[in-house]
């Protein structure tokens, strides 16, 4: 998912509402965060009103990227802000990306790159022909070149061989 570049005004300080509209959340989230994070503690005026510097909206923003776009917990977003303080890391806002044009998905063998897969414990085993002539007659394999085939060939001796051990350790 493409991140839209943020934008903040030039500004020495912000309104709750105008920072939540950088943001892009609502103003009982923000204040919800200004009670699980220390480092963020906007001044308040006179009437009691917040008053968010730019330094404020930039830890809410790294907040924000924490929070919902790499999956940290409250707390494991709290540490990371406390180690980047630690650090002496200026919280930054997200990094503007242009989105690349998609690459094409290069499969992992290639005929001219082909590695041998190690088996488990490096020992082979013997596939019975009855298991590779179902799943050859079921025509799940056709979609696939002849690399991809390879590699799914690969996968399904390994899953075999799994199988096999499961099976043995549960017969004794």
């Amino acid at each position: 998912m493409a991140q839209e570049p943020v934008v903040i005004p030039e500004k020495i300080y912000f309104k709750i509402g105008e920072v939540c509209e950088i943001l892009g959340v609502q103003a009982h989230v923000l204040r919800y965060w200004e009670t699980e994070f220390a480092v963020l503690s906007p001044q308040k005026n006179k009437s009691g009103q917040r008053s968010y510097r730019r330094r404020d909206v930039e830890i809410a923003l790294k907040i924000k990227q924490l929070l919902y776009n790499e999956m940290f917990t409250i707390a494991g977003a709290r540490k990371k802000l406390q180690q980047d303080q630690r650090d002496g890391n200026k919280p930054k806002p997200p990094v503007e990306t242009v989105p690349a044009a998609p690459q094409p998905i290069r499969p992992v063998y290639t005929s001219s790159d082909r590695i041998e897969a190690p088996t488990l414990f490096d020992t082979s085993i013997e596939v019975p022909a009855a298991e590779i002539s179902t799943v050859q007659s079921s025509g799940l394999m056709t979609s696939y070149n002849g690399d991809q085939r390879d590699a799914v060939k690969v996968l399904a001796t390994h899953l075999l061989e799994l199988h096999e051990m499961l099976r043995s350790k549960s017969a004794r």
